[in-house]
């Protein structure tokens, strides 16, 4: 059985809470943290594209990732973002989150520089057969410009180390093509909150959830009642969640989480450039929509 297939669902694309003068927040990161233990969080994802991995240079990135797996402290899950543009960088990323004890490597495609099919499926196998970690493919092609097909990751299905897929499509129809295609035991992970429940309908063993960030306690319950079976159950804990799943994206992610977890009083409001904080005419819809979570500002 594939290690990656052990880790299932509501995994919290974790973001990186940042001092006003620009450094990592590492006491805001604890508080997060305990936020999550408390609440049923069932793993955690550090710095992926929620974590702003972007606007972090390599040295923060690996810290970031060495801190939340000392804090954790094995009780749940720890997933390191460790994708980049260039192979090599990718690599050095994986091992260095291997190293500091991470559970498994969250790894995008390369953005930019558009790789060809052939390129992807090189790329991927090169990280997994360098690290002694799993490999969970990440597709995103609204940010990054590169989408990995079906039968490409049907061919990276069977690459040694290679466990798992987060599909952030939002495409139904790309989820069932993926399963179809690969063996059983190849996870399928959602990127999408709006879609995480129908993914789980279609076989997916949990979701990589931005909306987890302020409803952690929600989205754990909802993914255990997926994967005990209970689907109509799913579906009507998630009703209540459907404003906020699309509110947290009326701008880039992850500004509206990050103003939504300030309103809570969890973190700071800063990003980094070249992100910005929420435009004040859109932060009426997320506050009402936090609110019709139920959740308290």
């Amino acid at each position: 059985m594939r290690v990656g297939f052990m880790l299932r669902g509501s995994l919290v694309a974790l973001v990186t809470p940042m001092r006003d003068d620009g450094a990592v927040d590492f006491a805001a990161l604890d508080r997060l943290i305990d936020f999550h233990l408390e609440a049923g969080t069932h793993g955690i994802v550090a710095v992926g594209t929620t974590g702003e991995a972007s606007t972090l240079d390599v040295d923060e990135h690996v810290a970031v990732i060495a801190h939340v797996v000392r804090a954790v402290s094995g009780r749940i899950p720890v997933i390191a973002g460790t994708g980049a543009n260039a192979t090599s960088e990718a690599i050095a990323l994986s091992r260095a989150a291997a190293e500091a004890g991470a559970t498994a490597c969250l790894v995008v495609t390369p953005y930019y520089n558009k790789p060809t099919q052939e390129g992807l499926f090189r790329h991927f196998g090169a990280i997994a057969g360098a690290i002694d970690r799993p490999v969970i493919l990440y597709n995103v092609p609204s940010r990054t410009a590169c989408d990995l097909l079906p039968e490409t990751v049907a061919r990276l299905a069977l690459v040694p180390g290679i466990v798992g897929i987060k599909e952030a499509t939002g495409n139904l129809d790309r989820a069932r093509a993926i399963a179809a295609a690969c063996p059983p035991d190849f996870a399928l992970y959602g990127g999408d909150d709006a879609t995480g429940v129908a993914l789980g309908g279609l076989g997916a063993r949990g979701v990589i959830s931005v909306t987890a960030n302020v409803a952690p306690r929600a989205m754990s319950a909802i993914w255990e009642a997926i994967l005990a079976g209970d689907h109509e159950a799913a579906r009507q804990k998630d009703r209540a969640l459907a404003g906020l799943h699309q509110a947290l994206f009326v701008e880039s992610n992850p500004i509206p989480v990050k103003w939504a977890l300030h309103a809570m009083g969890l973190i700071g409001p800063h990003l980094r450039l070249p992100l910005t904080p929420l435009s004040e005419n859109r932060q009426p819809a997320v506050r009402d929509a936090l609110q019709q979570a139920g959740i308290t500002l």
